[in-house]
């Protein structure tokens, strides 16, 4: 922090008790002086009195039958129709001001509900007569601040030592849930609690076209991403119709981009399976044999990258795979649990030995798991294993059950929304979001897309074992082999 931090930092705008009427009182800011205005030049022309000054003498207002009623009448209900008009506009052209000050009426009215709020009783002098008057002065209304910042919302509490001070860092649901925003992060900075609220994530969904890899992390959301390389394996989960396919596909074609090395295992021969078409043999597998094959074959081509790593020049401990130019292997296994029901119990118990292997060693290695399932069954996910899930992901609607399955116990409210690619998420923080899976436009051809995608990812690793690229070669021929 600078000197400068240290004397004065913006937290945003303070919370202030008038604010529990702050809609009607920024409405009144508008309404009252455009009411004033054209009443003024409605009225100004057509007033029975040209002399204010006489106002008493000639005792219009004692004549009120010989008033135009009629007249009065419509400039009254014009300047009240102007004036609502303006705070109409004023609406819709000010909407995310008019949203501030909601969310902070919000806050302030949650402040007295839940009785952070202290008051006591002062007696005084009325304005208007000689008789005494009880009303309540506040002794102290908590030190909060609320500001909105790239498409998040920060509410900061002040640690003050007051005898609320454990109930404020439990606050984070309730602003959640008021809000309509999704707690994404809580941190204790000097003297202050900060939530902070992911804001209208609908807002930050991407296109396909925006999903980028980049120094070990993919680009899902605005201000949202997946970095592998830190928090590996990604598990998704979601119904028929939930997007949980095209999500799969999106970064598939990503990481193609980026040169990564994949494999694909879809024990339906489904979707996923479509792809052997446009990718290179030893890539797609749909039988068991093949994909129990592929999961051995790669905690085989794991072990011998770890190998060849150590004994590379410009090896040190503690660095990973990207350090020392290698490319990432990705593994898409969809459908997972769906695929361990049909084995036996020996190939089961085979399958989850690789799984648990692939999992607790690949990060170093840059060996990924991309897990989809309509519903993660704990039991195939169990000894650890989906602890190591970093990411994970649900589309599309599911049940209480498989909200915990996914995120375990959690105290978040879950909402259904009949929007396909919309769902849940966990990006590592422990903190559950609103989710908005890539955009995908209506016709867009993904066989073509990752077809072209691989054939760059070819050329890449091709040139990498013309280069010289030992551990890179021996890793492509044991993951390009395939069961017989």
């Amino acid at each position: 922090m600078t000197f400068r931090d240290r004397l004065w930092r913006y937290r945003g705008h303070r919370i202030l008790p008038h604010m529990k009427n702050g809609l009607r009182n920024a409405g009144m800011i508008i309404f009252i002086p455009v009411f004033l205005v054209i009443g003024f030049f409605y009225f100004k022309d057509h007033f029975p009195v040209s002399n204010w000054t006489d106002i008493y003498e000639y005792q219009v207002f004692l004549q009120y039958k010989e008033w135009n009623w009629s007249l009065i009448l419509k400039g009254i209900g014009l300047s009240i129709f102007t004036g609502l008009l303006a705070v109409g506009i004023a609406y819709f052209s000010l909407h995310d001001t008019y949203k501030s000050i909601w969310h902070r009426q919000k806050i302030t009215r949650m402040f007295y509900s839940n009785r952070f709020v202290e008051e006591e009783r002062v007696q005084g002098e009325s304005q208007w007569s000689d008789k005494k008057v009880t009303t309540n002065k506040i002794t102290y209304f908590p030190r909060a601040y609320y500001k909105k910042k790239k498409g998040h919302i920060y509410v900061r509490l002040s640690m003050d030592m007051s005898r609320f001070q454990d109930r404020f860092l439990n606050v984070g649901k309730d602003l959640e849930n008021g809000l309509f925003c999704d707690l994404v992060d809580r941190e204790v900075e000097e003297n202050f609690v900060v939530f902070k609220l992911l804001y209208d994530a609908s807002k930050k969904r991407i296109p396909i076209q925006e999903v980028t890899v980049q120094n070990g992390s993919m680009k899902l959301m605005d201000g949202v991403y997946w970095s592998f390389d830190k928090l590996p394996h990604m598990l998704i989960a979601g119904g028929t119709g939930g997007g949980k396919t095209y999500f799969i596909l999106t970064i598939i074609q990503s990481v193609l981009k980026s040169n990564a090395e994949i494999k694909i295992l879809d024990p339906k021969n489904a979707d996923l399976a479509d792809l052997e078409a446009v990718l290179p043999k030893g890539t797609v597998f749909s039988k068991s044999s093949g994909i129990l094959m592929t999961l051995r074959k790669s905690v085989e081509g794991m072990m011998k990258r770890s190998e060849d790593m150590k004994n590379m020049p410009n090896y040190r401990t503690g660095e990973n795979y990207a350090y020392l130019g290698l490319p990432p292997v990705f593994i898409f296994f969809d459908e997972y649990v769906a695929f361990m029901d049909l084995l036996e119990m020996k190939e089961r118990s085979e399958a989850m030995g690789y799984m648990k292997q692939l999992v607790m060693l690949g990060r170093q290695m840059g060996y990924f798991l991309v897990l989809g399932a309509q519903r993660p069954d704990a039991k195939y996910l169990a000894d650890g294993i989906r602890d190591q899930f970093n990411f994970r992901v649900t589309l599309g609607r599911m049940s209480e059950t498989g909200y915990g399955m996914m995120f375990g116990d959690t105290d978040k409210t879950f909402i259904n929304k009949n929007v396909k690619g919309r769902g849940y998420a966990d990006s590592g923080t422990s903190t559950i979001m609103e989710f908005y899976s890539p955009f995908v436009p209506k016709g867009y051809d993904f066989m073509k897309e990752i077809e072209k995608a691989s054939v760059v990812e070819v050329g890449a690793s091709a040139t990498a074992v013309a280069s010289g690229n030992v551990a890179t070669a021996s890793e492509t021929s044991v993951g390009n082999e395939r069961s017989e």
